[in-house]
């Protein structure tokens, strides 16, 4: 047998995948889902205003925080270990967030939903690396890994209307449980068990760092989108940058760091991490808009609103099947500036919505948008992780996943945040599109009128994605020539 047979998967390992597909998926999926259950718990459970902002917070803000800590964790204990415990962990806390007596249980629980979603993502991505060393095999197998999570993010709207249409709000948490259950009886099975075999020690002073710097800069990113500039959120995003600072310098010098800074010295890794990080934001940041748009500008229910996102499901898992084969051809760097221009594309057609509530841009919208920026995550996912030894996959993993996590909550602050002030302007007195609504129950055209506001807001921030993204495709046009 040769080496490069040797070093070729098998029929265990891609039945493996399957099994690590489940928990990226469901991952995906309960991102997006809360915020169709959000008005049936604020129906069931009162929470205050600061408890329903904590509800919605807690998860992302856990999760970004414990991200890279627990990527190199899995390194140190075992990644298929980590990923069973988190498991564990993810399924009990769904249990208990689905029958919440009160908001401050399902603040708890959503905490708990946080830390086992932050076992769950690296150790995911670092088995599928040291599960594929044959190159060829392993861009498949995270395009697959890919389309999973970007196919979550498009059908999460459709299983949390549906779920909400049927059910009450606590089933969006219990879909969590089987799930679990079956990774956790297959995960021993298929999944074989890898560390690092030299890992050194686990430096808690940098676990403290990379939780102080991240924790509060997402606070402070997430708040100046929902409340514009206000002087807590910004010290809260200059206290993250400067202990963020310190993070990085203790990584230079610390014998076992939790982040290997030194990958940075790679264009190719960090132009990845770049792309990733603002496709992940045009996407997030988009979906802010679209949701709105479907529901309070169309006026369509949840369930049928969640069915204009198959399409673009669709197109994302296509075009993350088509893009082991394009970069075998194609100069992987090419390819994704050319996903970087096709999602381009898709946000200048949702720049053309109005308020009449056209399907067919919106349609094309969000599949031009969704099969590009997947494209972009998928080749950048591949070159990220493949930067990494075998042995410090956790890390890069961890790393990876906390680039998406700022480029989701860039996304929601910056396009958001264009999106408000454009709406603020041209609708004096309205804070949103549902309160001003809200207000005009019965006033057809002041209703009207903030409709006209809103789109003129998406219009500006559908315009700023799409710039955004064809000045990062010419920036890594110009760093390859």
């Amino acid at each position: 047998m040769t080496v490069a047979s040797a070093q070729r998967a098998g029929r265990k390992q891609w039945i493996g995948l399957a099994v690590l597909v489940l928990p990226v998926l469901l991952i995906s999926v309960d991102l997006h889902v809360l915020s169709y259950a959000l008005p049936f718990i604020s129906t069931s459970l009162a929470p205050t205003a600061a408890q329903l902002l904590w509800i919605i917070d807690m998860y992302p803000f856990i999760l970004a925080g414990l991200l890279l800590p627990m990527g190199t964790l899995g390194d140190r204990i075992g990644r298929r270990k980590l990923l069973m415990i988190g498991a564990a962990a993810f399924g009990a806390a769904s249990a208990v967030a689905a029958f919440s007596p009160d908001a401050g249980t399902l603040i708890a629980t959503r905490a708990l939903l946080g830390i086992g979603g932050a076992t769950l993502m690296p150790s995911t991505l670092s088995l599928i690396r040291n599960m594929f060393h044959d190159e060829r095999q392993r861009r498949v197998a995270i395009a697959i890994w890919t389309a999973a999570f970007a196919g979550g993010a498009m059908l999460g709207p459709l299983m949390g209307g549906a779920l909400l249409e049927y059910f009450w709000w606590g089933s969006v948490f219990l879909v969590n449980l089987p799930v679990m259950a079956l990774l956790l009886l297959l995960a021993p099975l298929l999944l074989p068990e890898s560390r690092d075999p030299r890992p050194g020690r686990f430096d808690v002073p940098s676990v403290v760092l990379s939780l102080a710097a991240i924790l509060p800069t997402i606070y402070g990113i997430q708040h100046i989108a929902a409340d514009g500039l206000s002087l807590p959120s910004v010290l809260a995003v200059m206290a993250g940058l400067a202990l963020g600072a310190v993070f990085i310098r203790r990584q230079r010098l610390v014998p076992d760091p939790l982040l290997d800074v030194s990958l940075f010295r790679s264009r190719a890794f960090a132009a990845a991490i770049g792309a990733n990080t603002l496709g992940v934001f045009a996407m997030v940041g988009s979906s802010l808009f679209t949701t709105q748009y479907l529901q309070m500008v169309m006026g369509v229910r949840p369930f049928v609103a969640g069915l204009y996102a198959l399409p673009s499901a669709g197109m994302a898992m296509l075009t993350a099947g088509l893009a082991p084969a394009l970069v075998r051809k194609i100069h992987p760097g090419l390819v994704v500036c050319a996903g970087l221009l096709v999602g381009a594309s898709g946000f200048a057609f949702l720049a053309l919505l109005d308020t009449g509530g056209h399907a067919l841009p919106l349609v094309v919208g969000i599949m031009l948008m969704a099969g590009g920026v997947t494209l972009v995550l998928t080749v950048s996912s591949d070159l990220i992780i493949a930067a990494a030894p075998p042995e410090r996959a956790g890390s890069v993993a961890g790393l990876s996943q906390v680039a998406t996590e700022f480029g989701g909550a860039l996304g929601i602050s910056i396009l958001g945040s264009i999106g408000a002030a454009v709406f603020r302007a041209q609708a004096p007195g309205s804070q949103t599109l549902g309160a001003a609504l809200e207000a005009a129950k019965n006033q057809p055209a002041l209703a009207a009128a903030a409709r006209e506001a809103f789109v003129a807001g998406q219009h500006y921030a559908m315009i700023t994605a799409a710039v955004l993204l064809v000045l990062m495709a010419i920036l890594l046009r110009v760093q390859r020539t």
